[in-house]
């Protein structure tokens, strides 16, 4: 027998700020849904994660859930009222019998339950908040940005302590690897609209660029007509007017029907200036070594970055990431070792903290109080590459609103100052970014387009993510960092190497899912009928296990291919392509293993 939803919006209407966020939204999400949220920043996902929470009051229509069944919410920012300890913050509203799960979860995440919440960092605290969410153990999980903040071997345990449960959940995060390998559909937030898609997060893009097409083309169409129409009132309206009122009324509606469509916001228009051209050498680090409060950073590390190189840095939060850029950009000195740097090196630094955003300062003042940005004698425009811009007409570029040009920097949100910050960046010339966790908070169509700047600029990248289709796509090599001071240099976007537990247990769970896709025998329509298949998804299955065989070894030839440390330099095009073949290949296999284990689920279970 069927189980009822677990949650059912029903004609939901919303205003916020003054203006309709949603009008008759209607939503249900059953047993063993694993939906990703998207849209852009500001279209409203978190809102209606906090709707589907029961936190925010609606002005129309109706919220059920199950009886029985338990929603729980993960915030951005968790509550620390109350609480002296991480420990005090994951076991608030948990049982005393299951305190278990919340030391299961701090183990898997890595946190220690006794850090004072004042001394714990963004993530610590974000982990913290996951273990009470998972120790709770709700029926549906509603997750808001997860994975912000959290290293890459923390995304990997709660991809995989999500992808084991049996419990729903709706997730929102900027980090497609992670959306790819977990859901199974897609709630799409655009300009009001909800839609809803079946099939995991990997086909979204495809999916989305379809209807955006679609209604360009209905646009265009009616714009046509319009224009026909106009332009027979004008000329064609002989003396027989009153048979032709019909025409008229129509064409009215038609030009009423255009003004109130709610057109696109344009992406934002970011562009990427190089300095004046370095030297073909950037950065010589020579026998390095630098301890920091008692922590190795690095010992006896050389490396040498050259023009063009995007290096990232990755590995476990605390281990020194940020503490290297800060040597390898000459904003610290090794205490050992010497660091040189190449001709005509121009910096420009992204900091995760933001720290150069004055949290009591206008957008405007941001900009103009710049003395690199600075107009002698004009305080209403900066300097954008060398031209002169209107501060507003620049802001706008990085999607602001001209209301938002006076407000002050602590009333936006995370997405919102990682853009300001990448507009002061990208107004200067540079021909070194530093770019340390750029990737928090911004929606992704912005981090796409920063993907295509940075790979098709000639600037050197020193680059600190924990996105890792980012750093797959961006990096040209990767210093994988160990601890104890131990780094490791690899070719390319290599996050496995960064998460050795991770690379582990992808293995082993691809050797049990090996196991059980031995091929079979063809199996009768009527036979696959009586266990819950069709003929065509039968098929399917019997012929997964040979395409999940042929995207595993295109996938290990890339990376051999890619593991040459000199393929970058030796032949720049030709690592490029590998590079995307690779991340193509690695979503292919994401995708098709996920639909093996679903055909074979319901194939066991039928």
């Amino acid at each position: 027998m069927a189980r009822a939803p677990l949650l059912q919006l029903t004609g939901i209407a919303l205003t916020f700020g003054g203006k309709p966020l949603f009008e008759a939204l209607s939503l249900i999400i059953q047993p063993g849904d694993r939906l990703a949220l998207v849209g852009r920043n500001g279209s409203g996902k978190s809102t209606l994660l906090k709707v589907m929470a029961g936190l925010i009051d609606v002005d129309e229509g109706e919220r059920a859930i199950s009886s029985g069944d338990s929603v729980g919410y993960m915030e951005q920012e968790p509550d620390l009222r109350g609480c002296e300890t991480l420990g005090d913050l994951a076991t608030r509203g948990v049982e005393a019998s299951e305190h278990w799960r919340v030391d299961a979860a701090a183990d898997g995440l890595k946190f220690d339950v006794d850090t004072r919440v004042e001394a714990a960092s963004g993530g610590a605290r974000r982990k913290a908040g996951l273990a009470r969410l998972i120790a709770r153990a709700p029926e549906l999980l509603l997750l808001d940005e997860p994975t912000n903040h959290l290293d890459i071997e923390s995304i990997a345990w709660l991809e995989t302590h999500l992808a084991e449960t049996g419990r729903a959940f709706v997730v929102i995060s900027h980090d497609r690897a992670f959306l790819r390998a977990l859901t199974r559909a897609t709630i799409w937030i655009d300009r009001g609209v909800v839609r809803r898609r079946e099939g995991g997060f990997a086909g979204f893009d495809e999916w989305r660029d379809r209807i955006w097409a679609a209604e360009d083309a209905a646009r265009h169409r009616l714009d046509r007509k319009i224009l026909s129409e106009s332009k027979w009132a004008v000329e064609g309206i002989s003396a027989r007017r009153r048979r032709d009122l019909g025409r008229v009324r129509a064409l009215e509606a038609m030009r009423a029907e255009r003004a109130n469509q709610v057109l696109r916001q344009e992406a934002a228009r970011m562009e990427l200036m190089s300095g004046p051209r370095s030297g073909k050498r950037i950065i010589e680090a020579r026998r390095i070594s630098k301890e920091f409060d008692s922590r190795v950073i690095c010992r006896d590390f050389s490396l040498r970055v050259m023009r063009g190189d995007r290096v990232a840095l990755v590995g476990p939060n605390g281990v020194g990431k940020t503490a290297m850029v800060e040597l390898l950009s000459g904003r610290a000195e090794p205490d050992e070792g010497r660091i040189e740097f190449g001709t005509n090196v121009e910096l420009a630094v992204f900091d995760q903290h933001r720290a150069e955003l004055d949290p009591d300062a206008t957008l405007w003042e941001c900009l103009t109080g710049d003395k690199a940005m600075r107009l002698p004698g004009r305080s209403d425009q900066v300097m954008v590459r060398g031209r002169p811009r209107h501060v507003v007409t620049y802001l706008k570029e990085f999607l602001f609103d001209e209301t938002q040009a006076r407000a002050p920097v602590r009333s936006l949100s995370g997405g919102e100052r990682a853009r300001l910050l990448l507009a002061r960046i990208m107004a200067k010339p540079a021909n070194l970014l530093v770019l340390d966790e750029p990737t928090n908070d911004l929606d992704m169509e912005t981090l796409d387009l920063l993907r295509i700047l940075l790979i098709e600029s000639d600037s050197t990248v020193l680059l600190v993510s924990h996105d890792r289709d980012f750093v797959e796509r961006v990096a040209t090599r990767t210093l994988a960092f160990e601890g104890a001071g131990r780094i490791t240099v690899h070719a390319g976007g290599r996050l496995d190497v960064a998460c050795p537990d991770r690379a582990a247990t992808q293995a082993s769970t691809r050797s049990s899912l090996a196991k059980g896709r031995t091929p079979r025998k063809k199996r009768k329509p009527k036979q696959a009928n009586a266990r819950g298949l069709s003929f065509t998804e039968t098929h399917r299955l019997d012929e997964l296990p040979g395409i999940i065989a042929r995207l595993e070894a295109e996938i290990a030839r890339l990376s051999e291919l890619m593991s040459d440390p000199e393929l970058y330099a030796r032949e720049p095009v030709k690592f490029r392509k590998a590079a995307d073949a690779l991340a193509d290949r690695q979503a292919q296999l994401a995708a098709a293993e996920a639909e093996w284990l679903a055909l074979e689920e319901r194939a066991e279970g039928g």
